[in-house]
């Protein structure tokens, strides 16, 4: 039986990933690129609860809304859930000068998302993978921190895999299964 859940997102990136992660659910993602509020805070999962909160006065159950960080171990986490303004006011050309001359290049990459299944009825997930902050950007696919971060196993860093490859190892990914899972059981 195909189900079919939101996906409150505007990054079609995110969807997609997402997108190829459910159908192995039998679940159809369905992108609403609805603009909700977001509140700034250190905590996603915070940041995560709110989303929903504003995503649910506009958009009907069931449906998804999910938020990452990238937290580089020598720069005290940071970006942290800051990940997004940082990305699109420094760049990875940037963030990797930021790492010059940093030995300890290990980061974890967060994802933390909530599943709204019926009226004001949420449930968090949360995920991460651990890696590293490459020397210098490579590969084509992905899209954000993708070329520079590499995950704990692997040589290549995201954006040198193609999609199936990253969502088997990725935060996301490892998110996703869980919400599909999940969703399995109360759709």
């Amino acid at each position: 039986m195909l189900r079919k859940v939101s996906f409150v997102t505007s990054n079609v990136h995110k969807f997609e990933e997402a997108k190829a992660v459910l159908t192995q659910f039998d679940i159809e993602l369905v992108q609403i690129p609805t603009p909700i509020s977001e509140i700034q805070s250190d905590d996603l999962r915070e940041i995560v609860i709110y989303k929903a909160m504003e995503a649910a006065k506009v958009v009907d159950p069931p449906f998804i809304v999910e938020d990452t960080g990238l937290y580089i171990g020598e720069l005290n986490g940071f970006p942290g859930p800051y990940a997004s303004y940082v990305y699109k006011s420094l760049g990875l050309r940037n963030i990797l000068k930021l790492m010059t001359n940093i030995s300890n290049r290990s980061a974890v990459f967060k994802a933390v998302g909530a599943v709204v299944y019926r009226e004001n009825v949420f449930k968090i997930f949360e995920s991460s993978v651990k890696g590293t902050i490459a020397d210098s950007i490579r590969g084509g696919h992905g899209f954000g921190y993708d070329p520079i971060f590499i995950p704990s196993g692997s040589t290549h860093t995201f954006a040198e895999m193609v999609l199936e490859e990253k969502n088997r190892c990725s935060h996301r990914g490892r998110l996703f299964r869980k919400i599909g899972s999940f969703l399995t059981q109360v759709i």
